[in-house]
Parts: C-alpha cells; structure tokens; sequence
C-alpha cells in the first residue's frame, strides 16, 4: 500500500514516510522526521524536525509536534492538542538579543503505545504518557500518567484506569501489591500497582 500526501502538504526530502501513512491538506513535515506505517497525519499538522512516530498513529487535525516529542505505536492524538519541548520558554536572551537555536534546553516527551490525548489537551514537556493511558479534552498535564491512566482535568489528575477499548475498569482483586481489574465492557483484565491505584482523587 503506498504513501498518500495531498499537494499542499509540505513534506521534506529527509522526512521518512511508512508505507500505507496519508498526510493531508496543508501539513508540514521537517526534515529527519520518521513517522510510521498506517499513520493518519490530518489537516494542519505540523511534525517538527528528527521527530519519531510509530506505526498506526492517528494524529488530527492542527496538532503541532515539537522536537523532543516521541508517539509509540497506535497514539491517538485530538484535534488541536499542544505539545510543548522548553521548560523555561523565552524570545530573548538577558541582554535583549533574539534567542537562537542554542539558547535553550531541550525537554523530551514520551507518549506510549496505544495512549490517546483528547482535544484541545496541552502536554507539558518533560513528561511521560504511558500505555494505553487517556487524557480528557482540555486537559493540562504536568506530570507523568501510568499505565492504563485516566486522566483530566487542569491540571490533570488521576481518576481511574482504562481498558484498551477505552471503558474505566472496575478493581476485582488486590494481591501482593497489585490491582486486578476488569472491563465491564469487553471482559478485558488489566493490572496496575496498587501504589498507583490508590493515587486516584
């Protein structure tokens, strides 16, 4: 299955495209960039230079994607998400100069497999989005989400665990510091360190 780019896409020579991705109107890829197979790049989008994206990523439309920022295989990403990579953002220098390209630290973000950040959610850099973790709409997070996490809120905070279909799952048993739980839905089991089970508000 080959690559779709619409024409008014702006995709870079050095970019790296999987087989079976479609990038569509007015997206920019930067050099260096890899995306993977089976992505879906909306409208808008902006995959900053040396960038990594697995492989079915579904990133919507007018989402920017900074350098420093990671997407493992099967990420969701809503429209309109915000992604940041500069903890301490600045134009200009103490002396009133125009900062420049090493004028700052870059922060990493890793968002992990299967993980989906809803619309409109902001993204501090520096931070960890683990598997199959969800972020609701207008979120803002400001620290790492666990596996399975439920999460939202401003800031976020953690208020349940998923299933990878997606339904909040109910605790069955607890044994030598592990949470079993269920989905109510598909029947799926999940474990979760009780630790973190008992971090949600």
């Amino acid at each position: 299955m080959g690559i779709r780019i619409h024409p008014t896409a702006e995709v870079s020579e050095q970019a790296v495209i999987g087989d079976g991705t479609s990038i569509w109107h007015h997206a920019q890829v930067r050099p260096g960039a890899r995306i993977g197979k089976n992505c879906i790049i909306g409208k808008g989008v902006y995959i900053d230079a040396d960038v990594a994206i697995g492989d079915n990523v579904k990133i919507q439309n007018y989402v920017s994607v900074y350098h420093g920022v990671t997407l493992e295989d099967g990420v969701f990403v809503g429209p309109h998400v915000c992604f940041t990579n500069d903890m301490r953002p600045r134009a200009i220098n103490v002396d009133g100069s125009l900062k420049s390209a090493d004028d700052w630290v870059l922060s990493q973000t890793l968002v992990k497999r299967g993980a989906a950040l809803g619309a409109n959610s902001t993204i501090r850099c520096g931070i960890t989005i683990g598997e199959w973790a969800m972020c609701g709409s207008g979120s803002v997070l400001t620290k790492d989400v666990p596996a399975y996490g439920l999460v939202y809120g401003n800031p976020a905070r953690l208020h349940g665990f998923v299933c990878p279909c997606g339904e909040q799952v109910e605790k069955t048993t607890v044994h030598s510091g592990v949470v079993q739980a269920r989905c109510p839905s598909c029947g799926h089991t999940i474990e979760v360190p009780q630790k973190e089970w008992e971090k949600i508000e």
